[in-house]
């Protein structure tokens, strides 16, 4: 009868547990730095794929990849990959649009791992420090803004790094998702950690407020807190999070004009572009989505191929390069539209086919179907004013979230088949 080689006794080259413990640390070192840097994720997301190899075992990894939560993000970069042979753009465009969706192929990866780590919820407590720390460095930076990295005639209010759209999808997803936490502690009467939480929550919204907030992040806040509250809290719970919410939201109404200015530009942009044909930021989107519609039109089934969004627009211009009517882009801002434009209805199948196996992944109770559900539900509203699976920042918080919230998931949907196994006579 052969024995067992003890890990202690492996080399630590060989030794899976080492490996796994590499591949937990990576995926930290990931959510640390997505608040701050697109380079460190790049450079990590490469590690983390090394680091994982050898701990994977080809047949379960196999078993994982054919089930749809896996099959959709892979579907979705095949696609971009086969649509490039009927794109009439350059190839240098065509591989460059591929790009944004090979990020995909790191969730199943994720969720590969995660389902059998027990540092999971690790990520998360990560990505809220950094993005504390962000927080706060935003505060300073309102009151000193020479701090501040952005280039020379490019700063913006209250932003060290990136720009306040990454922000403050950053902050809101951290303070919604804070609250299921703090009703956790609460009902375990932990008053001190549930005060610190709610301190932490406060502040993140109130940066929003008087700092600088996006118009995308007013929209979503109200619909994540929704879904978040009748998927995982009780009705109690539910009533008393609406009220405080709408106290809060009245007194940030009339203490900020920030955030009244932010909320007013709607109306005054739109009249801009009706009247004028200005470049406002919703005069632009509005142009970008009629012309997509029709590009749409024209190639219902497959669409126009990969890469192909910048020389249609290019075809359509009219106006002058001050003009809404005259701006020429490669990216309609909004998800649906992106992927029509470029692969027709099979692409919008595969990309809400993904969102909706990803969503219902997390009926369960737990931290991490609440992060789950609130990273689906943020993803999916605010595509609709941007392309955020593409776009680098909140593509990869999908990635991320999505992938170690599934793998969580995943860990106890195993449990509990075992357990079920168990106990049948």
């Amino acid at each position: 009868m052969a024995s067992s080689v003890p890990t202690s006794t492996l080399s630590p080259w060989r030794d899976p547990a080492r490996w796994q413990t590499a591949t937990d640390t990576v995926a930290i070192l990931i959510a640390l730095s997505l608040p701050w840097s697109t380079s460190l994720v790049g450079i990590f997301g490469v590690v983390l794929l090394i680091a994982i190899a050898p701990t994977v075992d080809l047949k379960a990894f196999w078993g994982l990849l054919k089930r749809p939560i896996c099959l959709a993000p892979i579907m979705l970069f095949g696609l971009a990959l086969f649509g490039t042979l009927w794109s009439d753009a350059p190839w240098n465009a065509r591989l460059y649009a591929v790009g944004p969706t090979t990020k995909l192929l790191v969730l199943p990866v994720l969720l590969y791992h995660f389902q059998r780590s027990e540092r999971g919820n690790w990520v998360f407590v990560a990505f809220l420090i950094s993005c504390t720390l962000l927080m706060m460095m935003s505060w300073l930076i309102l009151l000193y803004p020479g701090l501040s990295l952005k280039p020379v005639g490019h700063a913006e209010r209250g932003i060290f790094v990136k720009d306040y759209i990454n922000q403050s999808q950053e902050f809101t997803l951290c303070a919604v998702a804070l609250v299921y936490p703090i009703i956790g502690l609460l009902r375990e009467k932990r008053i001190l950690p549930a005060a610190l939480l709610i301190a932490v929550t406060l502040s993140f919204f109130a940066n929003m407020a008087f700092v600088v907030v996006s118009r995308t992040a007013l929209v979503t806040v109200p619909i994540m807190f929704a879904a978040s509250g009748l998927l995982h809290l009780r009705w109690r719970s539910v009533i008393a999070i609406l009220c405080a919410i709408a106290a809060l939201a009245a007194i940030s109404w009339y203490a900020s004009p920030q955030l009244r200015w932010t909320a007013e530009k709607f109306t005054r942009e739109y009249e801009l572009y009706k009247q004028q044909d200005a470049p406002t930021s919703i005069g632009l989107r509005l142009e970008f989505w009629k012309k997509s519609l029709g590009f749409f039109v024209e190639a219902p089934l497959i669409g126009h191929g990969t890469g192909s969004t910048r020389g249609l627009f290019e075809s359509v211009a009219t106006g002058g390069p001050s003009m809404a009517s005259g701006e020429v882009i490669g990216n309609p801002h909004n998800q649906t539209l992106n992927v029509a434009v470029q692969w027709g209805l099979v692409g919008i199948i595969i990309l809400y086919a993904m969102w909706a196996l990803h969503f219902l992944l997390f009926r369960g109770g737990g931290l991490a179907s609440c992060v789950g559900i609130l990273a689906v539900v943020q993803n999916v509203s605010t595509s609709l004013f941007n392309s955020h699976i593409f776009d680098f920042h909140e593509g990869w918080m999908y990635v991320l979230a999505v992938g170690v919230a599934g793998g969580i998931a995943l860990k106890g949907e195993r449990t509990g088949l075992e357990l079920d196994s168990d106990a049948v006579p």
